[in-house]
């Protein structure tokens, strides 16, 4: 009996090496260039993994798991790729890996990368990219490190833009890692607007876009003839956030809808 409990625990010890930190594993990027692939300074990690992964947030069944996510920094076309040193084999007795890519395919949509040269080859179709809908807002920040002004520009969109839908898509997967009880929302739904945020940015003596941040706001129906527009979801991308972007996009958002006369509040 003794042996046995002390074997247990060798066990144990050996199975929690193979727990890995799910907000440590996940790798997000936003892609401007082909050198941002290998720069850590372009890495970010999720705040919030348990969604998807269960309040205790672990994979189990790997050793330096890597789940990576790297968005085109403007359409957000993405490569997924999980890497890591060991999984566990069938020599651990009814032990199995848990499924991780299964669990990210229900959130990203279909359509994405799998290898580093696809997604190279449609960084270089970047430049094509162009925000969706009607710009509201153009705005600049100061940047010390680039030690010059850079620009953003707000849009506001809807699902006949074309490509929008799932640009959408692909963008609401964010939320799953920063906001504490996120929902994608029913896109058939008319009543909802989208604002999106973009930064202008220079490549080869070419303006590109890149994706900054969104929000998703519903339209109410106030009786008879009224609006009461309320902000559902809100997401600045961590590399831009700590800038002034939210107050920018709250501020035009609300300018939009005042300057409406069927709108009676804004929640």
């Amino acid at each position: 009996k003794k042996s046995f409990s002390s074997g247990l625990t060798a066990m144990e010890k050996k199975l929690a090496e193979y727990k890995c930190n799910t907000n440590e594993a996940i790798q997000l990027k936003l892609v401007r260039f082909p050198e941002d692939l290998e720069d850590d300074n372009t890495t970010f990690n999720p705040e919030y993994s348990h969604q998807v992964f269960g309040d205790d947030e672990v994979a189990f069944g790997y050793k330096g798991l890597k789940i990576l996510l790297y968005y085109i920094a403007g359409n957000l076309s993405t490569l997924f790729r999980i890497e890591y040193k060991s999984k566990v084999n069938e020599k651990f007795d009814c032990v199995e890996a848990d499924d991780v890519e299964s669990k990210i395919r229900e959130i990203i949509p279909p359509g994405f990368c799998t290898n580093t040269d696809d997604f190279v080859s449609l960084l270089e179709k970047e430049v094509n990219f162009k925000p969706f809908g009607m710009l509201l807002h153009t705005y600049s920040v100061h940047n010390e490190e680039a030690g010059e002004d850079i620009t953003y520009q707000i849009y506001k969109a809807d699902m006949t833009c074309p490509g929008f839908r799932e640009y959408h898509e692909r963008l609401q997967t964010f939320l799953m890692w920063f906001i504490e009880t996120a929902s994608f929302i029913d896109v058939d739904d008319e009543r909802w607007n989208y604002f999106l945020v973009f930064e202008k940015y220079n490549k080869d003596g070419a303006t590109l876009f890149a994706t900054v941040g969104y929000m998703t706001v519903y339209n109410y129906y106030v009786y008879p003839d009224k609006t009461r527009p309320r902000v559902s979801q809100m997401l600045i991308l961590p590399p831009f956030q700590g800038e002034g972007h939210g107050a920018q996009l709250l501020e035009t958002v609300h300018r939009y809808y005042m300057s409406s006369p069927t709108v009676l509040d804004i929640t």
